[in-house]
């Protein structure tokens, strides 16, 4: 009677699951092994069985040295040598997102590279998108850039040693729909810092405000020999500007046209110097603004911690003889204030230090430009 009694009751739960949302997992033949969701023992000669909304799905049982991992209830098996944990991804924003990872061991070999993959699909590995950040033990922080808005993505920590590669539990989010849009259709980020709300990328915009299109001037001495408006992209190449944005002189800074998208202008230098302020001074206020790690920076990249969010890339920028140089070295942008003609204000980090200090440059030069809200 009473094993009667067990079985009606087992048959009744399983019913109300097949007829719920509920997605969980079981060992093999849950409907004699035990409950729905009891402790599974890795390595079974059993395969798992998984409700996945619809119906019963299985997987494979893990091998020695695997571990099981679930990702928004969807069970996985990886192998995880080193204790490698991916870290919750925060920042989350339409083109970028941030995480990183632990590493508890090196399993007797020093770790030589360690990042995220990411990737649409499943089990991202190196052989998708992934970012560099440093050696060694210990947790970290990763910088994903280039992503696509409004679309779900995959990310797995790695580290890679003497012994091999190994892969941290995978994770998944979705980016957000970008808040501001220019007239070209490029979609950007917004983070608040203090009072201001800044842009969190450069500028990309190939046209003014009212549509009208900015030249994209790529010979040297055509670009000495400008004082109107014009843009180019950092040694020419269109693939370095989707990641880093565009570089303009700074009469394309004062078109009355106007270059930042509807409701939003480019910082006057009164109004860069509020921001140092608020994160300390020009001394320290650079390493608050830098991206982390080495991705988009020169080592060390001094000081770094974006813990702003206004993840300030080291681009370069173009000299008034039309060259191009410090990628990877300065970030500049542009003030809208004006000096002594021929010269107005910008500001610069720098990869060796954490300043983010004023600067008086030729209005012939390229800089990135990042825009600040009304």
């Amino acid at each position: 009677m009473k094993r009667n009694l067990e079985k009606i009751i087992l048959i009744v739960v399983l019913l109300l699951l097949v007829n719920s949302t509920f997605k969980g997992w079981a060992q093999s033949n849950p409907t004699t092994t035990g409950p729905i969701g009891s402790q599974l023992a890795y390595g079974v000669n059993e395969d798992i069985k998984f409700w996945n909304g619809t119906e019963w799905v299985s997987i494979p049982s893990g091998l020695p040295g695997q571990s099981l991992t679930f990702n928004n209830g969807i069970p996985s098996w990886i192998y995880n040598p080193n204790g490698i944990t991916t870290n919750v991804v925060t920042n989350i924003g339409g083109s970028s997102a941030i995480s990183g990872g632990y590493i508890a061991s090196s399993s007797g070999s020093p770790i030589t590279v360690r990042g995220i993959c990411w990737s649409t699909n499943h089990n991202p590995s190196l052989a998708n998108n992934f970012t560099t950040d440093d050696i060694g033990k210990g947790n970290y922080i990763s910088n994903l850039t280039g992503l696509i808005n409004n679309t779900k993505y995959y990310i797995r920590a790695y580290a890679t040693n003497s012994k091999g590669t190994a892969y941290g539990n995978e994770l998944s989010f979705t980016t957000v729909i970008y808040p501001v849009i220019d007239f070209d259709g490029n979609g950007y980020d917004t983070v608040t810092i203090g009072t201001q709300t800044w842009l969190k990328q450069n500028l990309k915009a190939t046209h003014y405000r009212n549509g009208g299109a900015i030249p994209n001037v790529i010979d040297g001495v055509t670009w000495s020999g400008l004082t109107t408006g014009a843009y180019c992209n950092y040694n020419n190449d269109t693939n370095i500007s989707n990641t880093y944005g565009r570089l303009y002189n700074w009469y394309t800074v004062n078109d009355s046209r106007m270059l930042c998208p509807t409701s939003w202008h480019i910082p006057t230098n009164a109004e860069w110097t509020t921001l140092t302020s608020y994160l300390g001074g020009e001394g320290i206020a650079g390493g608050k603004l830098k991206e982390v790690g080495l991705t988009h920076w020169q080592s060390p990249n001094t000081g770094a911690t974006n813990e702003t969010g206004f993840t300030a890339l080291s681009v370069g920028c173009r000299d008034y003889d039309g060259s191009y140089y410090d990628f990877g070295i300065y970030g500049f942008w542009w003030s809208s204030t004006m000096d002594i003609a021929p010269y107005a204000l910008g500001r610069y980090v720098f990869y060796n230090s954490s300043v983010a200090n004023s600067y008086l440059n030729s209005k012939k030069l390229g800089f990135s430009v990042r825009c600040m809200k009304d």
